[in-house]
């Protein structure tokens, strides 16, 4: 594991970068827009890429500067592209369908990540890590996870609920990173390949529910029962 021998510096910039991707979930919590949505996700998938070529970059793993361009173009561009065509198609602005308003999904989001804080704290002590940046990355990777499992409750959207299972896979894309720095290219690139599939199916479905139910809500779904 590269982070057990990291400088000071190095920690940092992986610390910041982490963070900065754990704001970027909550930037989407937080909000009812789906531009703004779109906006957040990108930026952290090109966080995500630079992240990743920093860790090959201190961890001596070339593979992941090639992760870390297909990460770019992919989850950086190529995704969010798809989605904002699905907006623009759909003519929807924004989350109509909402259990929890955004500040209280916010509250708790800061609940899912002092969750995952003790667990991680908890792991890092039994592995002898605590004092190290796997526990900040294994936080991180937890609330993100956690954050996309609430969206996926609270918002009910068809776009809101593909993002959400974006930033879910993000936290573990995130997590794997830092944590499993050498995992096999091969695996990297078949995770990436499956979010164009999760994107695609769901905007079929989203044009079926449109047609079918007159809406974009997941709620209807019962609806095309038969």
């Amino acid at each position: 594991m590269v982070l057990t021998h990291l400088d000071p510096l190095a920690a940092s910039v992986f610390s910041l970068m982490a963070i900065a991707s754990l704001l970027l979930a909550f930037v989407m919590l937080g909000s009812r827009w789906l531009n703004n949505y779109l906006y957040a996700f990108a930026a952290e998938s090109w966080i995500i890429a630079i992240l990743s070529a920093t860790v090959g970059f201190y961890g001596n793993y070339p593979e992941l500067y090639f992760i870390a361009i297909l990460t770019a173009l992919f989850r950086g561009l190529f995704l969010p592209y798809l989605l904002w065509r699905i907006v623009r198609r759909l003519n929807v602005a924004r989350e109509i369908h909402e259990i929890l308003q955004p500040s209280s999904a916010l509250v708790v989001g800061a609940f899912c990540v002092l969750f995952s804080l003790a667990v991680a704290y908890r792991v890092g002590a039994s592995l002898g890590l605590s004092a190290t940046v796997a526990v900040l990355a294994l936080t991180v990777m937890l609330s993100m996870k956690l954050i996309g499992f609430l969206m996926l409750a609270v918002r009910h959207e068809a776009l809101s609920q593909i993002l959400a299972l974006l930033v879910l896979e993000n936290g573990i894309f995130l997590g794997a990173q830092i944590l499993v720095p050498g995992m096999p290219l091969l695996i990297e690139i078949v995770i990436l390949f499956d979010l164009l599939i999760v994107v695609a199916c769901f905007g079929v479905l989203i044009q079926y529910l449109l047609a079918g139910a007159g809406t974009t809500s997941s709620l209807e779904l019962k609806r095309l029962v038969g």
